[in-house]
């Protein structure tokens, strides 16, 4: 067994083996969080705990991949069945298992910000008397995609672009958005929230897979906690809801997605959930 008091200094040490439980860890750039994860990763496969039952969600995949890595050199290649990755990429794979369930098909298609771009571009295109005089197909994108990530309105995410850009009318931004969802539909595809909207949804609809999915995943993992938005701290409360041993990492007094929903209470307000 790893001696992982000789690995990590007594702080890092008391996080990677702290036992069962909600636990909050909170420290400073630099101070070795990814590092205490990694260890506690590594700390829960020589516990027993089957790789294939943590779930760790990280916001790049080039994090995943370093801490799996890491993992691997000190507990060996039991921890290659791990779940890891970001949330998006989570999510697309619990749907590409299960998203029948909301009526999407196993190999629906993913749009990336140039697909997405472009679709809103033609339907501004085919809806709009003068699409010169419309907002940009960027700003749209942006505006569709604040309602998603902070599940608001697109009336109300539109209406905060009043004072940023001149000739947004919340009303016609809320139709080109009803439209832009049923043409995706159509293609069977979904945009990157998409991906967070639908996981989410499927866990809060379809109670049989969110029951299986609870019990399996014995262990939640989640780095740069304060990153999270509601959709994300949303999704991994209710996967932890079982069994309650999840694990965030992060730092309070840094906060840098906010332009996508990111909202500090989340890690703020953990302790009381």
């Amino acid at each position: 067994m790893t001696d992982f008091s000789r690995l990590l200094n007594p702080e890092q040490c008391a996080a990677a083996t702290a036992a069962d439980g909600p636990l909050l860890v909170l420290a400073a750039a630099g101070t070795g969080k990814t590092r205490t994860l990694v260890h506690r990763v590594a700390y829960l496969v020589e516990r027993g705990v089957p790789a294939e039952r943590i779930l760790l969600l990280t916001f790049t995949n080039r994090a995943a991949r370093e801490m799996l890595d890491r993992a691997r050199a000190v507990v060996g290649d039991e921890v290659s069945s791990i779940w890891s990755g970001t949330f998006h990429s989570i999510c697309a794979r619990l749907l590409r298992r299960y998203g029948s369930s909301l009526g999407y098909d196993p190999g629906f298609q993913i749009l990336d910000e140039d697909d997405q771009r472009k679709l809103i571009g033609d339907i501004i295109k085919s809806s709009v008397a003068d699409p010169k005089d419309f907002p940009k197909k960027e700003i749209v994108a942006k505006i569709i995609s604040e309602a998603a990530n902070e599940q608001i309105t697109v009336e109300a995410a539109a209406s905060r672009w009043l004072t940023k850009t001149a000739g947004i009318d919340p009303d016609k931004i809320a139709m080109i958005a009803e439209k832009y969802v049923a043409r995706k539909q159509e293609l069977g595809s979904m945009d990157f929230d998409d991906l967070l909207v639908n996981g989410l949804k499927m866990l809060q609809k379809k109670e049989d897979i969110c029951r299986m999915l609870q019990e399996h995943f014995l262990h939640v993992l989640v780095d740069e906690y304060q990153d999270t938005n509601s959709l994300q701290a949303q999704f991994t409360d209710i996967l932890a809801a079982k069994h309650r041993n999840i694990m965030a990492v992060g730092d309070d007094f840094q906060c840098i997605y906010t332009w996508r929903g990111a909202q500090i209470e989340n890690i703020m307000e953990f302790p009381s959930r």
